[in-house]
């Protein structure tokens, strides 16, 4: 993979070619922001610069969201009135005294009950956090279930559940696969998605005509899963 540029008017962006056995070309943006141009592997650059000139509007709205997005997590305060993600719908975040600490999604809102004071944001976030990751595992679980089996696959993977900064998901060799935690504030569709593509690996290693093949089969409309997958969080 090669870092390359991309100057459009004033605008410069950073981007890494990854080059492939593949007849088209894509453009992914990363939670992190960092782009991702795939392509087939003879291509001229002069067509890359057309297709990125192309895509321009799109690249550009998808970094000012997950530039904007990085602004709403680090300045949550965890107090009622606040939104939260969870499996691609919002919440209004209540907090509420009470004897026992827990947290609950009740009429449409994500509440927080803290036996501590409703304003210490640090300990509500310690209450919420530990809510998603109970969460995650049971979600998670339950789609690999579900996803595992339009597959004709003798035994299923373990679940591994690991942040990651430039992957959604991933497969390893050792009959595992890897979610990124972050995929529970995304519809149930876009884990299927993400779950469907890892599951591909263990059949095909590579992302080639075989491999996308069988994920069409599988998932028809992945392309737009994938897309959705990529504007869906908090």
């Amino acid at each position: 993979m090669r870092s390359r540029e991309f100057i459009y008017g004033n605008y410069r962006y950073d981007y890494e070619l990854l080059r492939q056995n593949r007849k088209t070309l894509s453009i992914t943006v990363r939670p992190d922001m960092g782009i991702v141009v795939k392509c087939p592997e003879y291509i001229k650059d002069e067509r890359i610069n057309i297709f990125l000139k192309r895509k321009w509007g799109w690249l550009n709205k998808q970094l000012r969201y997950f530039e904007k997005l990085k602004r709403k997590i680090y300045h949550k305060e965890y107090v009622s009135g606040e939104s939260f993600r969870y499996l691609g719908r919002q919440y209004q975040l209540i907090v509420e005294r009470s004897k026992d600490a827990r947290v609950s999604l009740l009429k449409g809102k994500l509440m927080v009950f803290t036996d501590n004071y409703v304003s210490d944001g640090k300990y509500n976030k310690k209450l919420l956090e530990e809510w998603y990751k109970k969460r995650v595992r049971v979600v998670f679980e339950e789609r690999l279930d579900e996803v595992f089996i339009k597959f004709n696959y003798s035994k299923k993977p373990g679940l591994v559940i690991r942040k990651m900064n430039k992957r959604w998901g991933s497969y390893l060799a050792d009959k595992k696969i890897i979610l990124n935690p972050q995929l529970i504030h995304v519809p149930k569709e876009c884990i299927d998605y993400v779950i469907a593509h890892e599951l591909c690996h263990v059949k095909y290693k590579k992302h080639d005509k075989r491999f996308f093949d069988l994920l069409k089969s599988k998932v028809p409309d992945w392309e737009k899963k994938k897309e959705r997958l990529e504007s869906s969080l908090i």
